[in-house]
């Protein structure tokens, strides 16, 4: 798709600046609800979602009613399974009996929803908002001189990967796991890899690059700082802690408990499928039957300090519990280190119309808004600290969006959950 720019003759009840799914989600939920006009900005020529990391086989890691609208709309002409149907697949995917769709369906799942949608502006970077305090809108400007009014934002732009301070300014080809699939080939062709970082993204890539340990003849080391290679907790009573009574819950309680509960959360959203680490094992067994395998698995390893000098890094780490410093040397790097939300340079001109915490982080209402009228500027994934383990969770997309609408329309166009729990989370 190509950008269509335009200076609207009347302001956008919304502008959504950023369209990764939760955003996308918003416009398939708002694209049939006439009494609302908005518009979706996304620098991308089209929708793209962590495609290097399309191995063979991965999948989400939450089923397909996770998609962009059931859980807020089952009737809806963008869910998952209607875009199954038109692809002529929903009785493979039946018989398949699996409710995990693999991540380059997902993908393209999205991409068809996108095609559908008029509120959708690709390729159309947005370059600054500014807030005019007499019409009370905000001026949302691109790269193709338009300018979007509007009197409410819905920021989408996502968490960008995540680069260790270790590794800043490091020199070399190493690659962030986002771009993996990109550079497989050419990691490949060295004679030693060393993949940093813990949780799914890490996993698959050990894995895929394991299996290919005796063709291409390299060495292979996994380091991660967590104590152990964590399974994603998925238990049902767990499970319900992506609920609106648990948001409540963790929204009320001190800033400082949440902070120190979002340490130890990770587990809930950042863990590894628990199958995917049977097979890493089942793998490593089979590759150690005629000898030891090329590969060594270290834990407690913190990254301390890189450097790079002539097709070799030299990586210094920190065993956490021996309190000891130790060196690996490698050809090749790949930092499976995640996404970390970074703030937006284009919100410069509105910062002082944002809340913040004490750490610096965006305050984020129990509505989801972030600004000072606290129904202005509505922010998607990046409130961890704020709404817990259900703020990446895409199976909560729908559910917060259909809380967005409530606050656009000041209706309740989307039935929104208050309870589903069993188990009571406050006294």
């Amino acid at each position: 798709m190509t950008a269509r720019p335009e200076t609207p003759i009347a302001p956008y009840d919304f502008v959504g600046i950023g369209l990764g799914p939760f955003n996308l989600g918003l416009a398939c939920l708002t694209e049939p609800i006439t009494e609302l006009s908005g518009v979706f900005l996304e620098s991308k020529p089209d929708f793209e979602w962590h495609s290097g990391m399309f191995l063979d086989g991965a999948h989400l890691q939450t089923p397909f009613l996770s998609d962009l609208v059931t859980l807020a709309d089952p009737t809806s002409p963008y869910s998952f399974l209607n875009y199954l149907k038109e692809k002529g697949r929903l009785y493979s995917f039946y018989i398949r009996e699996n409710f995990y769709p693999l991540r380059v369906e997902y993908d393209d799942y999205c991409r068809w929803a996108a095609a559908r949608l008029s509120s959708v502006r690709f390729g159309t970077t947005v370059i600054e908002v500014t807030y005019d305090e007499t019409d009370e809108l905000y001026a949302v400007r691109t790269h193709t001189g338009a300018t979007y009014r509007a009197r409410v934002l819905v920021l989408g732009t996502g968490t960008p990967p995540h680069v260790p301070d270790a590794c800043r300014g490091l020199g070399g080809d190493f690659v962030h796991s986002s771009r993996y699939r990109e550079h497989r080939a050419r990691l490949q062709r060295k004679e030693s890899i060393t993949l940093v970082g813990s949780g799914q993204s890490a996993a698959e890539i050990y894995h895929d690059l394991l299996g290919g340990i005796d063709v291409h003849g390299y060495r292979l080391n996994w380091v991660t700082r967590s104590p152990r290679f964590f399974p994603l907790e998925y238990t049902k009573l767990t499970l319900e802690m992506t609920s609106p009574e648990y948001i409540d819950y963790y929204h009320a309680l001190p800033e400082p408990t949440r902070y120190r509960l979002t340490e130890q959360h990770k587990g809930l959203f950042k863990g590894i499928d628990g199958d995917l680490i049977n097979d890493i094992f089942d793998l490593l067994y089979r590759k150690n039957l005629t000898g030891p395998a090329p590969t060594r698995l270290l834990t407690n390893s913190a990254l301390t300090g890189a450097a790079y000098d002539d097709g070799t890094y030299t990586l210094t780490f920190r065993q956490e519990e021996q309190d000891k410093d130790f060196e690996l040397r490698s050809e090749g790097l790949v930092l499976a280190t995640g996404y970390r939300y970074a703030e937006p340079e284009f919100l410069r001109p509105v910062r002082d119309r944002l809340r913040r915490d004490s750490h610096g982080n965006f305050d984020i209402a129990r509505n989801y808004a972030v600004d000072v009228t606290g129904r202005g500027v509505f922010l998607q994934n990046a409130g961890v600290h704020t709404h817990s383990v259900t703020s990446p969770d895409l199976g909560m997309g729908a559910y917060r969006n259909s809380c967005i609408i409530r606050e656009l329309l000041g209706t309740e166009y989307y039935p929104v959950e208050k309870t589903i729990a069993f188990q009571e989370f406050a006294v």
